[in-house]
């Protein structure tokens, strides 16, 4: 009998992959170091020793580089909801509600330019890919069904709790870089929201290490 036949690796393929990633790479730490706004196509082809003109086989515009690390940052953000999921199993919507307000504020903080470039609009005339732009959705839709579960589930709870750490997010990182000045006030800000918006018996609900998982 024929034994089964292994695929041969696309060394072609590899080898695009691995350069359109250190191309993105190279973006990222262009826009760390200078702002999103202040580099060019020419500045990551030198950073990634090619000439200018072979970066088009990669990326067919500088907008479609911010399209790229736009979707890179959200696949960012939902594989943290993933592994802060998975380090609390059995949680009820209240207490991943409670985790969800540090976790997103701690993803912002830390790297203010994918802050930007995700959250604030701030490059001129760009707009996510319907494929990015499925990934940002997808954070959305998580925070929105944990949202439903726990009591609140209206648009405008959603649109108030986005605005709301977004929020204090951007004060941290545009009035306190590195410290924590807004950083102390996620808990308060979950309280006062669980307070508002969420049934009176989930206001109290301890967290999982306190008294195990609890539904609302």
């Amino acid at each position: 009998m024929a034994g089964a036949v292994t695929a041969r690796p696309d060394r072609r393929a590899e080898r695009h992959a691995a350069t359109r990633q250190a191309v993105l790479d190279a973006a990222w730490r262009l826009a760390r170091e200078r702002g999103l706004g202040s580099w060019s196509l020419r500045d990551v082809a030198a950073a990634v020793g090619m000439r200018a003109p072979s970066l088009y086989g990669y990326f067919a515009s500088k907008n479609a580089v911010f399209d790229a690390m736009y979707a890179e940052g959200c696949r960012e953000l939902l594989a943290r909801i993933d592994a802060l999921e998975a380090d609390l199993p059995g949680a009820g919507p209240v207490e991943l509600f409670r985790a969800s307000g540090p976790l997103f504020f701690d993803f912002c903080v830390a790297d203010p330019a994918r802050h930007s470039l995700l959250f604030l609009r701030t490059v001129p005339g760009f707009e996510p890919s319907d494929a990015s732009y499925a990934l940002a959705r997808g954070v959305l839709d998580r925070l929105a069904a944990v949202l439903a579960d726990a009591g609140a589930a209206e648009q405008e709870h959603l649109d108030l709790w986005t605005a709301i750490i977004t929020g204090l997010a951007t004060q941290q990182v545009s009035n306190d870089p590195g410290g924590d000045r807004w950083r102390r006030l996620v808990p308060a800000a979950v309280q006062m929201f669980l307070r508002e918006h969420l049934p009176p018996a989930a206001h109290h609900q301890p967290p999982a290490s306190e008294g195990g998982a609890t539904t609302p």
